[in-house]
């Protein structure tokens, strides 16, 4: 076998799984260096993102987005939305030169929220007062113990505004689309895939094996996929994948309904 066919056969596709919710299942840190070594493994000529989330954190999923810009810096980049590609995760596929949705999936909720509650009359009946010392007005703002001032509702309101045309920007690059036309269909809404096909938000429809044929034909690579996954952590390693899907559902299910002021995408 000759060197160049032997170094043709060494090339890959990497396939990086973005499952979950993001600032939950999926963390930044993790992604991030799970991006830096597709980025830097010389064998590695193309990147698949396996997508099924419902978005998440704001901050995340733009940290991840740019994560992925700088692989696609120097190999082509494909993602592949299985089940629901939404919000946050919606936002990470941008950051893909082009994006294959699965016929039955959830597409969009392009739009910023924060959602907080408000304990402050549940306190009340139990008997419980809160005592705060702060430094400045708003170092507690969003705090659970109070209703927010109007001033308070402004930042928050202004904070979303800045995120919200973040989020515009990034689909309107990436879709090639006028940011009025993107504002469109940024009311937070979700597309079936042949819907999303329709107006621009995704490509072409099809599955993961559509996904890495597009990846091998943008890079030149034979289709020969290596999966790449975070490490387990050490529940999972002592307790088993079972008992780490539940406490991971469990703790999916408290993060969606403590946002805690937080924007999520």
């Amino acid at each position: 076998m000759s060197i160049v066919m032997m170094s043709r056969l060494q090339r890959r596709i990497a396939v990086v799984e973005v499952f979950g919710i993001i600032g939950g299942a999926v963390k930044s840190p993790t992604m991030d260096r799970l991006l830096a070594q597709v980025r830097e493994d010389p064998r590695i000529r193309a990147l698949v993102l396996d997508i099924d989330s419902p978005g998440g954190g704001a901050s995340t999923s733009d940290y991840i987005y740019r994560s992925v810009l700088r692989v696609g810096q120097r190999m082509p980049v494909v993602a592949s939305i299985r089940g629901t590609g939404a919000s946050g995760a919606y936002m990470i596929g941008c950051a893909a030169q082009q994006i294959v949705a699965s016929p039955g999936a959830i597409i969009g909720s392009i739009g910023v929220i924060s959602v907080r509650p408000v304990l402050e009359q549940l306190l009340e009946r139990a008997g419980i007062g809160v005592n705060v010392t702060k430094s400045g007005e708003f170092k507690d703002m969003g705090a659970l113990w109070r209703e927010a001032t109007p001033e308070e509702q402004q930042k928050m309101q202004d904070l979303i505004d800045g995120t919200y045309s973040n989020f515009l920007a990034i689909v309107a690059q990436a879709r090639g689309m006028d940011q009025d036309a993107v504002r469109e269909l940024a009311t937070g809404e979700v597309y079936l895939a042949e819907r999303a096909l329709e107006l621009g938000l995704v490509d072409e429809l099809g599955d993961l094996d559509r996904a890495i044929d597009i990846a091998a034909e943008l890079s030149g690579a034979p289709r020969n996929p290596v999966f790449l996954r975070p490490r387990r952590g050490l529940r999972e390693r002592l307790f088993g994948p079972l008992a780490e899907s539940v406490v991971q559902a469990v703790a999916e299910q408290v993060e969606q309904r403590l946002w805690h002021g937080r924007l999520r995408l």
